[in-house]
């Protein structure tokens, strides 16, 4: 099957054909046809599978094709857990929506305010935001989502994960009761079809993986070591094999920034990314990490779904996560877009509760191998997992992951964090997939956007001189 086959429009199909696809993904041949019908829609598939421009091309379409309600009000507003994964998603509408005269605006904390205002006052056709910048915005009188026509939310479980059940409710009361509403995600738990029955109408339903089912080309093994020489064996995995890209999780903030030191000491070249970096720092380390400036990326799980490296080989749990679905969603940053991919954990004994929770989700084992001068020493016994309790479930906001200026009541960033946020295409967000053979990654990677986050350097690859009249007032030549 080709894009053109689904119905999109010729400006849409150029813009597709400009960054090298020619047939759509399983979730995006299903997902396409049922939105451009004007279906309310709750669509579950692996990450890597195409999510994003699986409601991104039929949400252009759908709003290029018809008039406005209201001049220079949201006509479709893209809800998303993360400032990395927000970035993203507005990239890709940005390039998709290349030859449509619409308008984006992207809205989240960490940053100023002024220059979203800026572009929310200019008019804004797609606004993509986290819920509590955008809560912000709506207190302040300056966003208006009283004409939104589509809305959709991406990474719906991540959402409800960190606790912003209350913040999308509220901002679900504040939309137009006649609308077009899309639930997207890697997983659906119980909660999430919960929320979907309350606010989808008659919803088709896509699941074009089991639920929380790991990529079959990911190969994943499992690696019994002491807790104490964990770091050293990743030393010798990263040395043995040679391995140029990894991307490793930490559980905690201390833990990233202390492996991160550590391997820099090692001669391994190593930076940390989480919660508590300043959105500069995370922005210089996922740019240094994708053009191979970088050896590993150590991350928390508030990266695991915001970041998108093309092409990552491999991906290590330095130590396994507390709730098994994260482990999907880390793995899940390898083997995209139908390319192989390597997960690695390294497992003590105090984790072997969790990595049978992992293996009960999975409903497989995983491959373990002992490594000689790496053998577990049977004497010690388990202890308690530090920041590990359970009971930070779902409706808790995992406060690890928020720097000390977290607001109460939203997930908010403190507005002193650098004046800048990540973002460039990412190419695991694709609209389908690339006949040719994937590329290794290229010279300075993905990411084109400058540190500050509001500025636009240049030019996404395939993407010829995308018109300052189609992007929001956030950036600038």
């Amino acid at each position: 099957m080709s894009f053109s086959a689904l119905g999109l429009r010729a400006e849409i199909l150029r813009a597709i054909a400009a960054e090298g696809y020619t047939a759509p993904t399983p979730i995006q041949a299903q997902a396409i046809p049922l939105v451009l019908q004007g279906r309310d829609l709750m669509a579950a598939a692996q990450t890597g599978t195409g999510k994003t421009a699986a409601f991104t091309l039929p949400l252009l379409q759908l709003l290029g094709s018809r008039p406005a309600r209201a001049r220079g009000k949201p006509r479709a507003l893209v809800l998303t857990p993360t400032r990395e994964l927000a970035a993203q998603v507005e990239e890709s509408v940005r390039v998709y929506g290349h030859y449509l005269p619409l308008k984006t605006a992207l809205v989240f904390g960490g940053v100023g305010m002024a220059p979203q205002i800026k572009a929310l006052k200019a008019g804004v056709d797609v606004l993509v935001a986290t819920p509590g910048r955008l809560l912000d915005h709506v207190g302040q009188k300056t966003a208006d989502l009283s004409a939104v026509e589509i809305l959709v939310l991406d990474e719906a479980d991540r959402m409800l994960d960190m606790g912003f059940i209350h913040d999308i409710r509220k901002i679900l009361a504040l939309l137009p009761k006649q609308k077009q509403s899309l639930l997207f995600s890697a997983t659906f738990s119980d909660d999430i079809r919960a929320l979907a029955a309350g606010l989808l109408n008659d919803p088709q339903s896509v699941e074009v993986a089991p639920r929380n089912a790991a990529a079959d080309q990911v190969r994943q093994r499992v690696y019994p070591v002491d807790k104490a020489r964990k770091r050293d064996l990743l030393i010798q995995l990263i040395g043995d094999h040679q391995w140029h890209q990894v991307l490793v999780f930490t559980r905690t903030k201390h833990g990233a920034n202390t492996l991160a030191e550590k391997l820099d000491k090692a001669g391994i070249s190593a930076a940390a990314i989480h919660g508590n970096k300043s959105q500069s720092a995370r922005t210089r380390a996922l740019a240094d990490f994708k053009r191979l400036k970088l050896n590993v990326l150590v991350a928390t799980d508030i990266a695991a779904r915001g970041l998108d490296i093309d092409q990552l080989p491999h991906v290590v749990n330095f130590e396994l996560p507390n709730v098994p679905e994260d482990y999907v969603h880390r793995i899940g940053r390898t083997g995209r877009a139908g390319a192989s991919g390597d997960a690695v954990s390294l497992v003590c004994v105090d984790e072997h509760g969790l990595l049978r929770d992992i293996e009960r989700l999975l409903k497989r084992p995983i491959e373990k191998i002992v490594l000689p001068g790496f053998e577990p020493d049977p004497r010690i016994r388990p202890e308690p997992i530090e920041n590990g309790k359970r009971s930070q479930g779902r409706g808790q906001r995992p406060a690890q992951e928020y720097g000390k200026g977290h607001a109460k009541g939203h997930g908010r960033h403190n507005k002193g964090h650098s004046q800048g946020h990540t973002q460039g295409h990412a190419q695991g967000q694709h609209p389908g997939r690339k006949t040719a053979k994937a590329a290794p990654p290229r010279p300075g990677g993905p990411s084109r956007r400058g540190a500050d986050g509001r500025g636009h350097s240049g030019n996404a690859a395939g993407n010829p001189g995308n018109p300052a009249r189609h992007h929001s007032g956030t950036r600038h030549r």
